[in-house]
């Protein structure tokens, strides 16, 4: 299973997608996008206001609650050129301690012009709370394509302060435009809590408070859980077969209030994002692992979990998020911080998600791959009928509801 799936052909999930299909800009209301909507074999148009009334009876839909942070730092040196730093992720440091630090943190970063970065140290000001704050940057190992940044700051604010009034909101190179003060606000879902991501949960930023009071109207649960987008998600597969890509790594978060809620859940299960997909499907796979090992330390999926050998005897859903809520006792913790590099491709079978709120995706993009391991070559149909029907696609474009 595992060689057929590697053997697969990105250039199999290709599609023509004109320049001018692209959404460079949010829609004026949120939630009065263009939803396409997938049940079994039919298509269907509608509003995404409408999608409360779609959803199957007893639906919990599953939100990703990240928050976008202002990840791309621009320092001027005297010479008048331009240093651009884009802030991945915190280096061996979880997240939330690094957001949390008052002087000093180090990230794996991106750099923009690094030829003219010459004596490894460069410095801007920004103003946080109304004060002065001087921030400084210093280059130390590359790390691949990246580089190991070290940041220093004065005034005693924490970095997710100095962050947010320094840098700027990173929108996808696609846009091909330069970030605006509306983007500040429509590339965050408005219930965006816990700052991490390099890149919006796109399907979120269709719901409004309106909608998501109408789910609750009609029955549909709601749970938030955290998996913090890095920059390789909307990264198109560059090699041959999928077996030669490197998934990228992201953190996830997920409480035991969330574990037992979903585990005792009798009605579908519908992710809002192929991030939600993710986190649903990465954590009950560690609820397999600690099937088998119920010592583990921590969290870590790698990129091939599901198709290595299992038994027939895999955990239901329930049970898989039963044993990760029994772990976090044991360990005498009420939140499951872990690490995902799982890949959902044609062939996976899905074991908690049953439905999927999205946007559309890039060609030959592992967003797509995962697309078709839930709803097969239907992907194909949905998208030549959002072509020619008027839709927007990729971050600030239209969305789809699949219900296969």
């Amino acid at each position: 299973m595992l060689s057929d799936l590697k053997a697969i052909r990105i250039e199999d999930y290709d599609y023509p997608l004109p320049d001018g299909r692209i959404a460079r800009y949010p829609a004026p209301q949120r939630d009065q996008s263009k939803l396409l909507c997938l049940r079994g074999a039919d298509i269907s148009e509608h509003r995404f206001s409408d999608l409360p009334a779609l959803l199957p009876k007893d639906s919990l839909l599953v939100f990703n609650d990240t928050r976008v942070i202002h990840a791309r730092l621009r320092f001027s040196k005297p010479t008048g050129a331009v240093i651009e730093i884009f802030c991945l992720e915190p280096h061996l440091t979880a997240i939330s301690q690094a957001f949390e630090e008052r002087s000093h943190c180090r990230w794996n970063c991106l750099v923009g012009n690094n030829k003219r970065w010459r004596d490894g140290v460069i410095s801007g000001q920004c103003t946080v709370c109304g004060q002065s704050c001087t921030i400084t940057a210093t280059r130390r190992q590359a790390d691949g394509n990246t580089w190991v940044i070290d940041f220093d700051w004065t005034g005693g604010f924490s970095f997710a302060e100095v962050i947010e009034n320094a840098g700027q909101i990173p929108l996808p190179p696609y846009l091909g435009r330069e970030a605006e003060n509306d983007d500040n606000t429509r590339y965050q879902t408005v219930y965006a809590r816990h700052d991490g991501s390099v890149a919006a949960p796109t399907a979120g930023l269709h719901f409004t408070p309106a909608v998501i009071e109408s789910l609750h109207r009609n029955g549909i649960g709601t749970e938030y859980v955290t998996l913090h987008v890095g920059a390789g998600t909307f990264k198109p597969v560059s090699t041959t077969t999928i077996g030669e890509h490197d998934m990228h790594v992201e953190q996830v978060q997920i409480t035991a209030d969330n574990l037992r809620r979903i585990a005792s859940h009798k009605g579908p299960v519908v992710a809002v994002g192929t991030t939600s997909v993710r986190t649903l499907e990465s954590v009950y796979w560690f609820g397999v692992q600690l099937a088998t090992n119920p010592n583990l330390e921590k969290m870590g999926i790698g990129q091939w979990e599901p198709y290595t050998d299992h038994d027939d005897s895999l955990p239901t859903a329930s049970e898989a998020y039963t044993l990760v809520e029994q772990w976090l006792g044991r360990h005498d913790r009420d939140r499951l911080d872990g690490e995902t590099r799982l890949m959902i491709a044609p062939g996976y079978r899905y074991r908690v998600a049953q439905g999927l709120v999205t946007n559309f995706h890039q060609p030959k993009s592992t967003l797509l791959l995962l697309v078709s391991a839930l709803v097969g070559d239907r992907w194909r149909d949905c998208y030549r009928y959002a072509l020619d029907h008027g839709f927007r696609f990729l971050s600030y474009g239209d969305s789809c509801l699949f219900l296969p």
